[in-house]
């Protein structure tokens, strides 16, 4: 097996398989290997094109197609069905009607017109620049070699000197029909020409052959990349370092202090949801002498600065003391600093036209000898913007070092920020769901209340960390959440609730990887059934430990994490009906459970002032997917009641009011409500889901 070298970009296309597919197939098989690899494309950025001759669904006639990645998509992940499709024709005819750059945007009405068999699939903006190149097949990437090419003070020159004839250069323009007119006069002017660096922008390449295409894309992306690493080979970058690095425990330390101090700061519209990223590359940018100028000049490309925000914030961290006290003192004022100044920038830039101003925090967060963090409304957009910023270091690394960076003009970029084509895609977004920018984290999250619970919270857009001490069944647990919500929003730790390190440690995790909790669903449990004189210290202490001491441990830290982020929480007690009602043969867990119930009434008091809401939910003879009630304890219950193990589940049944039984989704939809808006008055009570037990009742 052969590897390719960290520098090179690996072709991967397989003719004898691409033999096998049509111009449109071929189309999506390019795009995929294309957004498969950042260093070619960002995500979301960038889009591919095909022009098609086909059967008119109409009249049968062959007419030509432009099939282009539609509004919104990635071409990494791409599917057929993220294509637009459009009649050149129609599109051709568009020029006719076309008013000039003060009437751009009326351009983009007209593009369903243009729709091919009813494709539902929104045209992006980008279309005419696809469709007035007079060539088969295009591609246009973000690879951050060439954006670097594309933000230097000395952009053209640069071009000619790389690529000579092969690939010319245009100035910077806003994506649109004027742009596409600008590539077809190109083409027209220079009929021998491959491709076209954009100034602030990117790269186009054509052909007319769909593997020609892709072979030419990744030609001349390394070609760039090979020019980068010849002309910087031994030269420091960002001016040299001026920090060094905390090692990476030490970073991590800071980081989970920083993040909940700092999301609870930018959260005023809306819950956020944080990541970290502290990979060499970024490491050489926050530590570096030029960092904070390079910071302050903004990004370069569109795509980079709409998930980044036009610069970002860069934290007041001395690595070499490595003490958080100054930093965290100061942090809200700093970005009071920062919203003040976002603010003037839209006041400065704002048009008649203008959509209102959008948050003004800041999203991407520099800490010298840490790293970056970036804060958006969901975990992947947080990641994403991460990566994006990432790209614009890349950048200003290669421009920096042959020439001198130049980020968009500040007009330029508002422009784009609050273009109104952006605005209406904003708007077109799905409302968040109702746990969206929440974090929980789940103890006992292997057993079968605790992963009917977290399939609930994910189900509604929240993040959760799933601690347990059982290995095992977390790697199950987090190995099918993971596969069916996707790897960002659930993370497993393994944690027992007896020991402070490892509650401390978990809820560091939650913090780096997610930016704190604000939710705790403390589920942890075992149950123990004897007489009270065959009950042995050890019993009795056990469960003191795990379900008294335990839910104390995670709540004390569930409070120091809410109350550095200032955002309340909702802490969410599974107890049991058996903490209220006695039971033969159970002292031991009875009391330990009543222990907990009482327990929580004391946080909801100490709670209240920082709007920490603190809840109880009830179970009874939940059996089903339950690691409690397995072994030694179903069968001492069942022998407690005179019955089989077949038997003891029908038993609890017919005992209750209701004559149901009580399932780990039942207990989840409760600790849904009292984690959720819809209980956000309620604190201090006890939810009975136990099929009625008149036993247990509160009152």
């Amino acid at each position: 097996m052969t590897k390719t070298p960290a520098n090179r970009l690996e072709n991967g296309w397989d003719t004898a398989h691409a033999a096998t597919m049509s111009e449109p197939e071929k189309l999506l098989y390019r795009s995929n290997l294309l957004g498969a690899d950042k260093r070619i494309t960002n995500y979301g950025g960038g889009n591919t094109s095909a022009k098609v001759t086909q059967a008119d669904p109409l009249t049968g006639e062959q007419v030509r197609v432009l099939w282009v990645k539609g509004s919104g998509g990635d071409v990494g992940s791409i599917k057929m069905d993220g294509f637009a499709t459009l009649y050149m024709d129609k599109l051709e005819a568009l020029k006719g009607l076309y008013r000039g750059p003060d009437h751009e945007d009326e351009m983009v009405g007209y593009l369903p017109h243009c729709t091919f068999n009813l494709n539902p699939r929104a045209a992006s903006i980008d279309t005419p620049l696809h469709a007035y190149v007079p060539q088969a097949h295009v591609d246009h990437m973000h690879p951050d070699a060439i954006i670097a090419i594309a933000a230097s003070q000395d952009s053209r020159a640069l071009t000619q000197q790389i690529f000579g004839d092969e690939i010319g250069w245009l100035p910077w323009r806003r994506p649109g029909f004027e742009l596409g007119l600008w590539l077809a006069e190109f083409c027209e002017k220079n009929p021998n020409a491959k491709g076209v660096v954009l100034e602030s922008h990117g790269l186009f390449t054509w052909a007319d052959d769909a593997q020609d295409c892709y072979d030419l894309t990744l030609r001349i992306i390394q070609q760039a990349m090979d020019w980068f690493d010849s002309q910087t080979a031994g030269k420091a970058a960002f001016g040299g370092a001026r920090h060094t690095s905390l090692d990476a425990d030490a970073r991590r330390t800071v980081a989970a202090q920083l993040m909940p101090a700092i999301r609870g700061q930018v959260s005023g519209q809306n819950h956020m949801v944080g990541h970290f990223d502290d990979s060499a590359a970024v490491l050489d940018f926050v530590n570096a002498r030029d960092m904070p100028a390079l910071a302050a000049l903004g990004t370069s490309c569109p795509d980079h600065f709409l998930r980044t925000k036009i610069r970002p914030f860069v934290v007041d961290f001395d690595p070499a003391t490595g003490s958080l006290d100054a930093t965290l003192a100061g942090l809200a004022s700093q970005i009071i600093a920062y919203r003040d100044d976002y603010s003037a920038y839209y006041t400065r830039c704002k048009r008649d036209t203008s959509p209102a101003m959008r948050d003004p925090n800041p999203v991407i967060f520099l800490v010298p000898g840490v790293g970056m963090i970036s804060f958006a409304k969901d975990k992947a957009t947080a990641r994403i913007s991460g990566e994006f910023y990432l790209n614009a270091i890349n950048v200003m690394r290669g421009a920096s070092s042959v020439s001198t960076y130049v980020g968009l003009p500040e007009q330029e970029a508002f422009d784009i920020e609050y273009w109104l084509l952006e605005e209406a895609k904003l708007q077109r977004m799905p409302k968040p769901r109702s746990l969206a920018g929440r974090v929980a984290l789940v103890t006992g999250g292997a057993g079968g209340i605790g992963t009917a619970t977290a399939l609930r919270y994910l189900q509604e857009g929240a993040c959760v960390v799933l601690a347990d001490i059982d290995a095992d069944a977390l790697a199950r647990t987090h190995a099918e959440l993971a596969g069916r919500f996707g790897p960002d929003v659930v993370r497993p730790v393994r944690m027992d609730v007896t020991c402070e390190d490892t509650v401390a440690a978990a809820y560091g995790l939650a913090a780096v990887e997610y930016g704190g909790v604000d939710i705790l669903v403390s589920n942890a449990g075992i149950a123990s059934s004897a007489p009270v004189e065959e009950t042995t210290l050890a019993l009795w202490n056990r469960n003191m430990d795990i379900l008294s001491t335990g839910y104390f441990l995670v709540s004390r830290a569930a409070f120091r994490l809410m109350r550095a982020q200032g955002m309340g929480g909702a802490i969410v007690f599974v107890a049991s009906k058996n903490g209220l009602a006695a039971s033969p043969n159970a002292s031991a867990y009875c009391t330990a459970k009543a222990a907990e119930i009482h327990l929580a009434r004391c946080l909801a008091l100490e709670g209240a002032d920082a709007g920490i809401r603190v809840n109880v939910v009830n179970p009874d003879a939940v059996l089903r997917g339950s690691k409690i009630w397995s072994g030694e304890w179903l069968d001492q219950r069942a022998s407690t009641y005179g019955t089989d193990k077949d038997g003891l589940e029908e038993m609890y049944r017919q005992r209750s009011m209701l004559k149901r039984s009580v399932l780990p989704e039942d207990i989840a939809e409760a600790a849904y409500f009292l984690a959720s808006d819809l209980s956000s008055k309620s604190t201090g009570n006890i939810l009975n889901v136990d099929a009625g037990n008149v036993q247990a009742f509160t009152r």
